[in-house]
């Protein structure tokens, strides 16, 4: 049998962390968190639940969940974000890999629910993701934003039956609020890779991300709250390149001084 650590970092996250180490009660080892200066119940809940709860200053995303790998008891790692629970069957797949020794690493799927509903199109499910892993063959890599789990060349990736069960948004508000402040990096992510916010772009990228994901990724499906989910990633879109634009702009006034 295979030891499993279950890696999560987290900020101010009492209101989901609970939820999350209750999931993995069954399948893991050992559980650490690395958490980034939480101010409310964070710590005391996940001390509640016999997690190793380690206070650290804020890397990135990718920096962080890689230095929260090193701190895990065993190689074979499972990744996972506050606000995620893992399904039954999901929990019955892990089970499975943890029988056999394996190098390999294993992708899961990803099941939203939004205000109490679970969305299925929009282009939000699947969303495949590699969560299962050896530490020492895989590797988080990414700049500001949307990190990425880099894996070794030869790894063989296998995918697992069952979600990961997402509790990304409580009220269509905190949607809004988190599309402003991730475009934010979005726009400084796309700036740091040389990309332009041009005029065309503002124009266009914004509704061709909305027909995508309503019609031609289905959200019209998920009802109203689909429609919501299309209207604010089509807004998100515009956000980000006039935000990449207004850095583009600053910078070539810097250049000119």
């Amino acid at each position: 049998m295979t030891h499993l650590s279950v890696v999560i970092i987290t900020l101010n996250e009492e209101r989901n962390i609970g939820r999350c180490l209750q999931s993995i009660a069954g399948v893991a080892d050992d559980v650490v968190v690395v958490d980034s200066g939480s101010t409310d119940r964070t710590a005391d809940i996940c001390r509640e639940h016999g997690a190793r709860f380690i206070s650290h200053p804020w890397l990135g995303f990718a920096e962080t969940k890689n230095f929260a790998n090193a701190q895990a008891k065993y190689p074979l790692i499972l990744s996972l974000d506050a606000d995620e629970a893992l399904s039954e069957q999901l929990i019955a797949s892990i089970k499975t890999v943890k029988e056999t020794e394996s190098s390999a690493a294993f992708s899961m799927n990803r099941l939203t629910n939004y205000c109490g509903q679970w969305i299925r199109h929009c282009g939000w499910y699947p969303d495949r993701k590699i969560r299962l892993f050896n530490r020492n063959n895989s590797r988080w890599t990414g700049l500001i934003i949307h990190e990425t789990l880099s894996v070794d060349q030869g790894v063989t990736v296998h995918h697992l039956e069952g979600d990961i069960l997402h509790y990304s948004y409580y009220s269509v508000a905190g949607h809004i609020s988190q599309a402003n402040r991730f475009t934010d990096l979005t726009a400084e992510e796309a700036f740091s890779k040389g990309e332009n916010g041009t005029l065309a772009k503002i124009l266009f990228k914004p509704p061709v991300r909305f027909v995508r994901d309503y019609f031609f990724r289905l959200g019209i499906l998920d009802g109203y709250f689909g429609y919501l989910i299309c209207r604010i990633s089509a807004q998100a879109t515009f956000f980000k390149y006039i935000k990449l634009r207004q850095l583009n702009s600053a910078s070539r006034l810097n250049l000119k001084k």
